[in-house]
């Protein structure tokens, strides 16, 4: 059978929804704002709200693993079912959890949120490259196989990444350079759109001496609460911000858990990102 790449689905849900990306983001501070208890119930409540909400109106939904699988067994269970009925209405998971390692272990990451098979399947899975690119091998395998997506970390919006991802190879290049070469690589004539992207911070101002064009999504954090706008977007981006993707997650769920707020909050950011992207 044949199967829909993930950035042939991803273009579509951007252009018919939107580019939109909300977090599923439920760490103490947020649910103790929403009147929840740090429990199971009131995880499952957030993440069951925020789902319901937003389902059939944004394109990705990206849940942060880490928050659910700080509660063990009974968080990943929620999360699974987080995940099932976000793409049940047709919306886009990609998952959260920054995954990296090596060989078998590499392997069983990517088994866990990119096999068809697992009850943790997402569209698309984050992962780390700072084991070499080349460890992420058994994740672009089975991705391509699957249909899923990766979004690899290359340009993050915390300062402490420029330690490593502004640092200059032996070649002159730095090692974010790189990363979104080898994803350029992996993107090589894919129509419209390739799989893998690259995680790029919407908070880093000018980026134009990077080639963001890598014919992938960038999934833009920072948005909100973290200081950037939409009106940032085409300045950081450049002729690439056609397939960004900007990440909200405190700017919108600060507005739960009333439902109509949630929604007028993400309807809010939509419109702002699409009136700065198609300007």
């Amino acid at each position: 059978m044949t199967v829909t790449p993930f950035g042939t689905r991803l273009r579509a849900a951007m252009d018919s929804r939107g580019p939109l990306c909300v977090g599923i983001d439920p760490h103490a501070a947020l649910l103790a704002q929403w009147g929840l208890p740090d429990d199971i119930a009131g995880l499952e409540r957030f993440s069951r709200t925020v789902v319901e909400a937003l389902a059939e109106s944004v394109a990705v939904f990206k849940p942060q693993a880490a928050f659910f699988e700080r509660f063990g067994s009974k968080g990943v269970a929620v999360l699974e079912r987080a995940v099932a009925d976000a793409r049940a209405a047709g919306t886009l998971v990609v998952m959260d959890a920054k995954r990296g390692d090596i060989g078998s272990t590499m392997a069983a990451y990517a088994s866990a949120f990119l096999d068809p098979a697992s009850p943790l399947f997402s569209d698309a899975l984050t992962v780390s490259p700072y084991l070499g690119y080349g460890s992420l091998k058994p994740a672009v395998d089975l991705a391509r196989e699957s249909g899923a997506g990766l979004f690899v970390l290359a340009l993050t919006s915390n300062p402490e990444g420029a330690e490593v991802q502004r640092a200059v190879r032996e070649d002159g290049r730095t090692i974010g350079a790189t990363m979104l070469a080898h994803l350029a690589a992996e993107n090589a004539d894919a129509v419209p759109m390739g799989s893998f992207g690259a995680v790029v911070g919407a908070t880093l101002g000018d980026l134009s001496s990077f080639d963001l064009d890598i014919n992938g999504p960038l999934l833009a954090p920072g948005i909100g609460a973290q200081g950037a706008t939409a009106a940032d977007l085409p300045g950081v981006f450049g002729k690439a911000v056609r397939n960004v993707v900007p990440n909200v997650s405190r700017g919108v769920l600060k507005h739960g858990p009333d439902v109509s707020a949630l929604r007028d909050s993400a309807r809010r950011f939509a419109d702002e990102i699409h009136e700065a992207v198609t300007a």
